[in-house]
């Protein structure tokens, strides 16, 4: 016999207590946790006039403290406006500042926000706690947010144009652990991220083609428009690194919104990524083994860029990809500044990184291959031979390449 008890929880989605007698006493809670968030493009975020840091993160302008995270380098370029600004609208803020770098991306880095939280001491509710930096600083903070408390509202502030497109939007956290990329974390939706894109004119030339990469991605599985923005101005784009002129600069915007929304619909209808075929994992199979592997010499959009040119290849091989296509890709690869290979992508490598991708992904490759330019399919038999011919290809093609 089942009795159904009236749920625990008073809202009017579909959760429930029931007791199962049939055979044993068992209990079976069901319950759902509604996730919104907001993603804005702001400008002038650090302006004193400003309000939307100040009141970012919260419903109501109860709390008057905020724990400011921040990398190094953001500090040294920003930390006295910070400070300001912090002062201007009456918050009492204290700023933790840790290493910038992939290698900064550890436990101890975590611990230490943690325990920055806990010293300086915040409303669970009404005191976000705000990380402003790149990829790997977001990731961090974002981590330590889901653990505090078992849950402490945060609010993203991405520094970096790969923060802007990719780390600042979704709902992952993560650190490394030994030689694992990501290989801890959580899911973790901020209270909003703010995106301010003249934080980028910091930002060097081989940093811009880092994020360029992850907008290529979505360009290539998904978006033939964005692809044609990217081939027609590629140059154009890291020179001016996707600057000001919000009303006289569309090529810049229209690829930033497109990149961004395309980014979205893909993770919003499976943000816990109960569906393990994710298009947003092209350029991510090898890409993992290969950075960690070459850490420090390559950067994150470079390992991807040389995934996604090697399952081009693959594709080309495959029949997915024409010989013209291919040809597009890779040119508008190199127009971005982005390696094609590197020492460290070898085909025993690449073995054992699809390897480790498939326990990651339950025991499929799930592998997405581009289909043409701006679609994609998923392949679950890619083979060693593929893997050590499409890798001896790329190093033919960039011989001398070397970080």
């Amino acid at each position: 016999m089942t009795n159904t008890l009236d749920s625990l929880d008073p809202s009017p989605l579909p959760t429930g207590l029931h007791a199962d007698r049939a055979q044993e006493t068992r209990w079976v809670v069901q319950a759902v946790k509604p996730v919104e968030y907001e993603v804005r493009m702001v400008a002038g975020l650090l302006d004193p006039a400003s309000s939307d840091l100040a009141t970012a993160g919260t419903t109501e302008r109860t709390g008057d403290r905020r724990f400011v995270v921040v990398d190094a380098h953001v500090h040294e370029l920003y930390g006295d406006r910070i400070r300001a600004y912090l002062d201007r609208h009456g918050l009492t803020g204290r700023l933790c500042v840790l290493p910038a770098g992939e290698e900064a991306k550890t436990m101890e880095s975590v611990l230490r926000v943690v325990r920055g939280i806990d010293e300086f001491g915040i409303s669970r509710r009404h005191d976000p706690v705000i990380a402003i930096g790149g990829g790997v600083l977001l990731d961090i903070v974002g981590f330590a947010a889901s653990m505090y408390r078992r849950s402490t509202p945060y609010v993203r502030v991405p520094t970096t144009l790969i923060g802007l497109v990719d780390a600042g939007v979704g709902v992952k956290t993560g650190i490394n652990f030994d030689a694992g990329k990501n290989r801890l974390g959580t899911y973790a939706a901020p209270a909003v991220s703010l995106l301010d894109r003249t934080f980028l004119t910091t930002l060097d030339r081989r940093h811009l083609s880092n994020g360029l990469a992850e907008i290529l991605k979505i360009a290539l599985v998904k978006d033939a428009r964005l692809f044609a923005l990217l081939e027609s101005h590629a140059e154009e784009l890291i020179e001016t690194s996707f600057q000001g002129r919000f009303d006289q600069d569309p090529v810049a915007t229209e690829v930033l919104e497109r990149a961004i929304h395309g980014m979205l619909e893909e993770l919003q209808p499976n943000l816990w990524e109960s569906r393990l075929e994710r298009l947003v994992d092209y350029g991510h199979t090898f890409s993992p083994t290969l950075e960690m592997d070459a850490l420090p010499a390559l950067l994150h959009g470079e390992a991807v860029n040389i995934d996604m040119a090697l399952t081009t290849v693959i594709g080309r091989r495959r029949g997915l990809v024409t010989d013209a296509e291919q040809e597009r890709a890779l040119r508008v690869m190199r127009r971005l500044e982005l390696p094609l290979s590197h020492p460290v992508c070898t085909g025993d490598r690449l073995e054992r990184a699809l390897a480790d991708t498939v326990r990651h992904r339950d025991g499929l490759q799930r592998l997405p291959l581009p289909v043409g330019i701006g679609d994609a399919c998923f392949a679950n038999d890619v083979t060693a031979r593929e893997l050590h011919d499409a890798a001896m290809e790329l190093a033919d093609l960039e011989p001398t390449h070397a970080r």
